[in-house]
């Protein structure tokens, strides 16, 4: 199991990753899951990938000689000379096909699935920032303002604080620490993921960052903001009020007078259970 998640904002992108792979209770290693093509001045990538992870290795190493020539007598397209991040989440989609011809029936032979995610986003001089999710197929899909992030793996636990939090005006900081509170609520509820992490933060029309971190237990950022979302959830957890059942007061009582709904029905002896 994995989780990433990238954040495309008017200011920039985030992405971040966990580091776990899970073969088993007894085969978990730390694999990274993020890789930057950066060539300053003129393009900054980041991909971001989740599932079978020799799929996953086999993608990221042949993108980087993957091209694509949309008629026989023009130049070949790769993620180093397209003129869009869209032809170059192409050049991706094309690299993940071919691997599922090189590979995907051996490995049906064998039981597995030929089954990837990926997370693909960045900037190139002369176009806005663009963010795909690409999918097995090698199609894919683009962020938009009303979805301004994407998530891969084991994305229930950190999806709340994202959904509440973000919006395209939401400063690169604060989204970074959005993605690390959805990060950290993540490692808490599933053992499967875990670290170290890998954060990146790019500004836009900047086509580089040194905004790159790798972060462990030790990172003292990392440490207190667990310590401190913990805590924090707890008193506001704490300041609202119990229910109340029997008309005691309060503001806002759970059962009142009045109020239209039909009540279970409670069963006491077996003779009830058969009517």
């Amino acid at each position: 199991m994995t989780y990433c998640v990238a954040i495309k904002l008017n200011g920039g992108l985030v992405f971040l990753s966990d580091s776990r792979t899970n073969a088993g209770l007894d085969q978990i290693s730390t694999f990274r899951k993020m890789i930057v093509y950066e060539k300053p001045d003129d393009r900054f990538m980041v991909l971001l990938s989740a599932g079978n992870l020799s799929i996953s290795q086999s993608v990221r190493e042949i993108l980087q000689v993957e091209h694509l020539k949309d008629h026989a007598d023009s130049d070949p397209i790769t993620i180093w000379n397209a003129k869009s991040m869209f032809d170059a989440a192409r050049v991706l989609g094309a690299a993940i096909r071919h691997v599922y011809t090189r590979d995907a029936e051996s490995l049906k032979q064998a039981g597995v699935d030929f089954n990837v995610s990926l997370i693909f986003g960045g900037q190139i001089n002369g176009e806005p920032m663009r963010l795909f999710q690409v999918y097995s197929a090698g199609n894919f899909i683009e962020a938009t303002l009303e979805t301004p992030f994407f998530q891969l793996g084991e994305s229930k636990y950190g999806k709340p604080v994202l959904d509440r939090v973000l919006t395209p005006d939401t400063p690169l900081d604060e989204a970074a620490k959005c993605a690390l509170v959805s990060m950290d609520s993540t490692l808490k509820s599933n053992l499967s993921v875990g670290l170290p992490l890998d954060l990146v933060v790019y500004e836009v029309n900047s086509f580089q960052t040194d905004k790159i971190v790798c972060i462990d237990e030790n990172n003292p950022y990392f440490k207190m903001m667990h310590n401190s979302w913990g805590q924090k959830l707890r008193e506001v957890f704490d300041s609202i009020e119990d229910p109340m059942w029997n008309g005691e007061q309060t503001s806002f009582p759970l059962m009142t007078e009045g109020i239209n709904a039909k009540p279970l029905k409670k069963i006491r002896t077996p003779e009830e259970r058969l009517i």
